[in-house]
């Protein structure tokens, strides 16, 4: 699959690792979430208080919000263990079995994309969050008997990108629910001015402004860009980042002042262009650009929706009046019906 700068998914290994050593270590050095984690901060005081593990939670949002850095943030705070899964890498029961087993006391167990458990999976995981115990059954047949086994207090924090994709039971074990908004622009910004700090990059205010206004409220995104206009400034100009040099960087990678790349433009496009501006399908619209569904469904059309580019309706997507203005397209009689006012 194609990578994309825009992509909110971790694009490299390399990626993760700057992310890690990077991330903020507690709560309160997050930066644009302050107000948003206030519940949450209240409730991991008050279990601290009472020297007991942080009741299960779940983090749902958009990918690159950073959900793994609150389940970080939390563990540093509660000074116990991180171990962190994912839905799709916990195959069979026997995988989760080991790692309930080695966690200890007030550790953090995070799995990600956790709508992605299997079902045996998951039902073999709620007893471990109702009566902090497991059965495992061993042998089979006639021979076969059930072993009980007790688990230390540990919390489960779940992330999702999708929370309408988990399953009612599993939904109701947690008891701490924390929705994960995107980041405003000043926010942004000053992970920009942390971030080049920690990389020992000089920047200008201004670029540092026109890289967080291209971020699509995502850090990750920011993060991204700010290491590739490192690149450009060292190869091209003088090792600062200036908004000229931020600017041609950005333009050079195709992402323009609306934070839109490529396929994003091409997205719109064909809606404008060769569908009227819609309705249409998305099966219509992956087949037409080649492009897998789910990229055009996870990663293209939240962020078009989010800044008015984009409207979904029941019988397809159109484009909107803002979309034209966006692209320089002239609004066609035929597409009118279609168009936000």
């Amino acid at each position: 699959m194609r990578q994309r700068i825009v992509d909110p998914r971790p694009l490299s290994d390399e990626d993760e690792r700057f992310n890690l050593t990077r991330r903020p270590r507690t709560l309160d050095e997050m930066i644009g979430l302050s107000h948003q984690l206030e519940p949450l901060r209240i409730a991991l005081t008050a279990a601290m208080e009472r020297d007991e593990p942080l009741e299960h939670a779940l983090l749902d949002g958009p990918p690159g919000l950073g959900k793994t850095t609150i389940a970080h943030a939390i563990a540093n705070e509660m000074g116990a263990k991180l171990v962190q899964s994912s839905g799709p890498a916990l195959t069979k029961t026997g995988d989760l079995m080991g790692i309930l087993t080695s966690l200890g006391n007030r550790d953090v167990l995070l799995i990600d994309e956790i709508h992605r458990m299997p079902v045996a999976v998951e039902e073999f995981i709620y007893p471990a969050m109702e009566e902090r115990k497991v059965q495992f059954v061993v042998d089979r047949g006639a021979f076969a008997k059930t072993i009980e086994v007790p688990l230390k207090g540990f919390t489960l924090i779940g992330a999702t990108t999708k929370a309408g994709l988990l399953s009612k039971p599993l939904r109701e074990r947690f008891s701490i629910f924390h929705h994960v908004e995107f980041y405003k622009p000043e926010h942004l910004n000053a992970i920009v001015l942390r971030s080049a700090k920690l990389l020992e990059v000089p920047i200008d205010d201004a670029a540092a402004a026109e890289i967080a206004r291209r971020s699509r409220g995502t850090p990750r995104i920011t993060n991204n860009y700010l290491k590739r206009v490192r690149d450009f400034a060292q190869v091209k100009g003088d090792g600062r980042v200036t908004l000229d040099v931020a600017t041609k960087a950005l333009d050079m990678l195709g992402v323009d002042k609306a934070g839109l790349d490529e396929l994003d433009r091409r997205f719109l496009r064909a809606i404008a262009d060769f569908y009227d501006g819609g309705p249409v399908g998305i099966e219509t619209l992956a087949a037409t650009l080649n492009e897998d569904r789910g990229t055009l469904e996870d990663v293209v059309e939240p962020y078009l929706l989010r800044i008015g580019l984009l409207n979904r309706t029941s019988k397809g997507r159109c484009a909107t009046r803002r979309s034209y203005e966006h692209l320089g397209l002239e609004i066609p009689q035929s597409a009118q019906r279609g168009l936000f006012v």
